[in-house]
């Protein structure tokens, strides 16, 4: 996105029409250009509980987070070990979304699997 300044310099010519005073016609021409700010991420967490098996951990973070079988692993299993771990790093609106995916199809299921949203 660009966005364009122009500035000029008032012309004084003494009577104000242009009949070809004694002014100058100088100008001063600037450009700006705006730059987009990179949108703040948010990392996504999954908390451990007691009661969700690891099966259902590991297809929540293949099917919402993208991950093969191999890294859904370590991260169920970090998620279990440590009692909580990153899903995936996004802007708030994804994470907002993927927490909402894994809540909603955590209860369809009868798990009380929790995953939350922080700023990274």
């Amino acid at each position: 996105m660009t966005l364009q300044t122009f500035t000029m310099a008032e012309r004084r010519d003494g009577g104000g029409d242009d009949d070809g005073g004694e002014g100058t016609g100088t100008g001063l021409a600037t450009r700006t250009r705006a730059r987009t700010k990179q949108p703040t991420p948010y990392r996504v967490l999954m908390l451990n509980d007691d009661y969700t098996p690891m099966e259902f951990v590991v297809l929540c973070l293949q099917r919402f987070f993208r991950m093969n079988m191999e890294e859904a692993t370590r991260v169920m299993l970090h998620v279990h070990q440590k009692g909580v771990g990153v899903c995936g790093i996004f802007s708030y609106e994804v994470a907002e979304t993927k927490v909402g995916q894994v809540t909603d199809f955590a209860r369809q299921n009868q798990h009380p699997l929790q995953c939350t949203l922080e700023k990274a």
